[in-house]
């Protein structure tokens, strides 16, 4: 990933981008060093520190927080090895959250979170700036749900199927969302994944050169087996529900982001899943210039970096993506990169490709 991942993501058009969370923050640093040096190829990377998890941790890969004092220790040490933001997990605890938003604000640096134990409207109200993914993960509609407990997210995810986004419920979640000023970002490449047949094959396709071929076979037995499932899938209804919440969102002032979060069983690649994000982000209601700017300047305006980079004019960073297609009549056309500068470099999308074919998915 370290290798491929940068590439991939500056061959699909993103210039710059902002890790959420990490496994290896180490790696991560080292390779937004090799980049900014000009040794490989990638975006312009704002780097997390390490998922700050709770207790149980969901892997061995991530440290379980002991409580707000190890959450303060945490963002501190990290912030001094050079993270420029964190990522708060699903255990970790509405203390813990607080004491992290509190050592990160005190270094002017901000907190994420893709969350579970705290719903949306706790964590607004802690101080946390933005969310990740947005309204399928938000665990405080399911009526069980313990303070501070994470219910895991398939039983809160049933509750939410039931309710409507235009009801008082959801309404008044993404209304407190934008008096506290929180942010969210959009990852509905992944979450497409998980709906019965979708993306189409034809989308699908286009990541299986970059793959390894076993990682592709798994991939389409996994999309076969969501299709043939006997039992309704829920994601058909939340996939729906997360279009009409961002269009809500963004319509009564929310800053909306994009990533595609590259991970699911294997079909959602950096670069090709971003591109996938606008297609779908137009499916939600926007037009395509409203779903490049969520792409493009709301993420430098989120990271305070709109001065530099974002949007073309004199002044700011040379980044351009030059695609074969007019993408306001036709979003698909962003698929079309003919050429990425970056910092006023041009780079081969079709190069980057070659060079890791056959590699992703590796585990």
């Amino acid at each position: 990933m370290a290798d491929s991942a940068p590439r991939l993501y500056l061959a699909g058009g993103v210039t710059s981008a902002r890790t959420a969370g990490s496994l290896e923050p180490y790696t991560d640093l080292s390779v937004k060093q090799e980049i900014d040096a000009g040794k490989i190829p990638g975006p312009r990377l704002f780097i997390a520190g390490p998922y700050l998890e709770g207790s149980p941790s969901i892997g061995p890969q991530l440290h379980a927080l002991t409580g707000p004092d190890d959450a303060t220790r945490t963002v501190n040490y990290w912030a001094d090895e050079g993270a420029t933001s964190f990522k708060a997990y699903m255990h970790i605890t509405p203390d813990e959250l607080k004491a992290a938003i509190d050592a990160a604000h005190a270094k002017g640096l901000k907190i994420t979170g893709h969350l579970c134990a705290v719903g949306f409207k706790e964590a607004a109200s802690l101080g946390i700036d933005n969310l990740e993914h947005g309204l399928a993960v938000d665990t405080e509609f399911y009526p069980d749900k313990k303070p501070g407990v994470c219910p895991g997210q398939h039983p809160p995810q049933v509750a939410l199927s039931k309710l409507d986004v235009e009801g008082p419920e959801i309404q008044s979640t993404i209304k407190d969302l934008i008096a506290h000023h929180v942010a969210v970002t959009s990852t509905l490449a992944i979450f497409e994944s998980f709906v019965p047949n979708r993306p189409p094959m034809s989308e699908a396709m286009r990541v299986r050169q970059s793959l390894l071929p076993q990682a592709w076979g798994d991939y389409v037995t996994v999309r076969a087996g969501i299709a043939g499932s006997p039992e309704p899938s829920v994601w058909a209804t939340l996939f729906k529900q997360e279009l009409q919440f961002e269009r809500d969102f963004v319509k009564q002032g929310g800053l909306l982001m994009a990533g595609c979060d590259p991970t699911g069983f294997g079909g959602v690649l950096p670069g090709f899943g971003d591109q996938r994000n606008l297609e779908l982000l137009v499916e939600a209601g926007f037009t395509p210039e409203e779903a490049i700017h969520i792409a493009t300047e709301n993420g430098a305006v989120w990271l305070g970096e709109d001065k530099h980079f974002g949007t073309i004019a004199a002044g700011k960073a040379a980044d351009i993506v030059v695609v074969d297609g007019n993408p306001p009549k036709d979003i698909h056309d962003v698929e079309k990169v003919e050429i990425v500068f970056k910092d006023g470099v041009g780079y081969s999308p079709e190069k980057l490709i070659e060079s890791v074919r056959g590699l992703m998915g590796i585990r």
